[in-house]
C-alpha cells in the first residue's frame, strides 16, 4: 500500500512538472508573439515615416523649381523630347516625369530617368536634385556603396544647394548602416554644427541621442 502511495505521488509530481513545462513554453510563445507584434509594429511606423519624408521632400523640390522656373518654359504634356538635349523644354519632361515615377514608386523607372539628367543636362537646380534623388532611391534599395557616391558628389559639386545638409546626414546614415559607428557619429556632428538651423541637424541630433 505504502509503495503504491509512492507511485501515486511521483506520478502527480510528474504530471505537474509536464503541465509546469506546458505553461513555460506557452508563456515563452507568447511573449515572442508579442516581440514580433511590437517589431512589425516599429517597422510599420519606419516605413510610414520614411514614405512621408520623402514625399515631403519630393514636394519641397518641386516648389522650390516652380518658384525658380519661368512658367513659359514648364511642359505642359508628358512626351519626353531627347532630340535638342539640353534644351528647356527636354530638361522639364525628364525631370517632371522622374519625380512623377518616384512619386508611384516605380524606382527602376526614376532611376534612369535621373541617370540620364546628370548624363545629358546642365542644370544648377535640378541637377543637385537629380543626384539627391539617385542617393535617396539607391539608399532606399540598401545599394550603399552607390548612394555614398550620388551624396557626395551633390556635396562636393554643390556645397550651398539646401538639400546639401541632408546629403551630409544621409552619408552618416549609411556610414551607420555598415557599422562604421565612429564615422557616422562624426558625420552626425559635423552636420550639427556646420548646418545647426537645418532639418538635418535635429534629425543627426536625434541619432546620436539614440546610440548613446
Amino acid at each position: 500500500m505504502f509503495k503504491k502511495k509512492i507511485i501515486f505521488s511521483l506520478f502527480v509530481l510528474y504530471s505537474s512538472l509536464l503541465i509546469s513545462e506546458e505553461n513555460v513554453e506557452t508563456d515563452i510563445l507568447f511573449l515572442k508573439i508579442q516581440e514580433l507584434e511590437l517589431e512589425i509594429a516599429e517597422l510599420r511606423n519606419i516605413l510610414e515615416s520614411q514614405d512621408y519624408l520623402i514625399q515631403k521632400l519630393i514636394q519641397e523640390s518641386l516648389n522650390s523649381i516652380e518658384n525658380k522656373d519661368d512658367s513659359n518654359n514648364i511642359a505642359s504634356d508628358n512626351v519626353i523630347r531627347f532630340s535638342g538635349i539640353d534644351d528647356t523644354r527636354s530638361k522639364e519632361d525628364v525631370y517632371k516625369t522622374a519625380i512623377q515615377s518616384l512619386q508611384e514608386q516605380d524606382f527602376e523607372k526614376a532611376n534612369s530617368l535621373f541617370k540620364f539628367f546628370v548624363d545629358n543636362f546642365k542644370d544648377e537646380e535640378k541637377l543637385p536634385l537629380s543626384f539627391f534623388w539617385l542617393g535617396e532611391i539607391a539608399l532606399i534599395q540598401n545599394n550603399l556603396e552607390p548612394s555614398q557616391k550620388y551624396f557626395l558628389e551633390l556635396v562636393n559639386l554643390y556645397p550651398s544647394h539646401y538639400r546639401t545638409p541632408l546629403a551630409h546626414k544621409k552619408i552618416g546614415d549609411i556610414f551607420l548602416k555598415k557599422n562604421e559607428i565612429e564615422k557616422a557619429k562624426d558625420k552626425y556632428n559635423f552636420v550639427i554644427r556646420e548646418y545647426p538651423n537645418d532639418t538635418a541637424s535635429s534629425l543627426a541630433l536625434q541619432l546620436l541621442k539614440n546610440m548613446e
